[in-house]
């Protein structure tokens, strides 16, 4: 047995898991999502936000002490979209090193969504695969196809494209509630966008859709009217196209104000969710074309996991 610790630092929040990795599972020790918006005016401004680069720092520091207190034997940082774009990325690693007296890893996308895979797969039942495994960040998507053998996955395609819930918010939902014009354009971005990652990913052999990460774990709290945000309820929990397609259009029409007032939104999330979820209709709409695929498998399990497999 080993512990290990793994953080996943993206666009719009920062995560930590402390684990014991017992054979090819995982025992959770600690598991923590903060809002830290990294990738603030990123894709405008091409630079990291000094207060963003703070906020991220302070949630760093309160990590680097948990994984201290664990005990954990190995710890891996890793840095996503945000950093990957930003032109004083330096400055970002630099901090890391002194908080957390270990270096961030800037993983390509193709790393990001293997991880992701091993991370979301690990629960199902391999005779379910191939698998395509989307996660939707908050400045970027990975589209990833593949099958799991025991405690092996088998990659076909993956590709990571430039869409996720900050940044196609930032670019076109800017009304309270988005306009119809606002929408449409959204709507373009997405599917333009993730057509390049179909373009490479031959989803149309896929049996199973699985979702991860903030975006789409909310989405299946919203969807089964959680009176909070409840993980054992939303781990493969599932979501038929109609149900990701009625509860898009509930967001799309709802205000910042209505969706503050949900207690399954975290606060850091509620002026994206909009955004991400017209993402995962985009999906929902091609995978059904693509593939036949009628309802999205929710995994809270992802790369933070995929991660902390790794390390063992």
């Amino acid at each position: 047995m080993a512990r290990v610790a793994a953080i996943d630092c993206g666009t719009n929040s920062i995560r930590l898991l402390v684990a014991d990795v017992i054979g090819d599972a995982l025992s959770d020790v600690h598991r923590e999502m903060r809002i830290v918006r990294l990738g603030q005016d990123v894709d405008a401004t091409g630079r990291l936000a000094p207060e963003a680069v703070e906020r991220t720092r302070a949630a760093l520091a309160d990590y680097a002490a948990i994984v201290r207190r664990a005990g954990a034997q190995r710890v891996r940082m890793v840095a996503t979209s945000a950093t990957r774009d930003a032109a004083n990325r330096e400055a970002f690693f630099t901090m890391v090193r002194q908080t957390l007296d270990a270096d961030a890893d800037v993983i390509t996308g193709a790393e990001e969504a293997r991880l992701s895979f091993t991370g979301a797969v690990s629960d199902l039942d391999p005779a379910d695969g191939p698998f395509v495994v989307v996660d939707v960040g908050g400045g970027s998507t990975e589209v990833v196809l593949g099958e799991r053998d025991g405690p092996r996955v088998n990659l076909t395609a993956a590709r990571s494209v430039n869409v996720g819930c900050v940044r196609i918010t930032e670019r076109h939902l800017h009304s309270d509630p988005a306009t119809p014009e606002e929408v449409a354009a959204a709507q373009r971005f997405a599917t333009q966008t993730l057509r390049e990652a179909f373009a490479e990913v031959p989803v149309d052999k896929a049996r199973t859709w699985v979702g991860v990460a903030g975006t789409v774990t909310t989405l299946s709290a919203i969807a089964q009217q959680l009176p909070a945000y409840d993980p054992e309820r939303i781990h493969l929990s599932r979501l038929s196209r109609e149900r990701v397609d009625s509860t898009a259009e509930h967001l799309l029409a709802s205000t910042h104000q209505q969706r503050s007032g949900n207690p399954a939104i975290h606060p850091g999330r509620v002026d994206v969710i909009v955004g991400g979820a017209l993402i995962v209709r985009v999906l929902a709409e091609e995978l059904h074309t693509r593939a036949g695929i009628t309802e999205l498998v929710v995994s809270e399990h992802d790369i933070l996991d995929g991660i902390a497999l790794g390390l063992a």
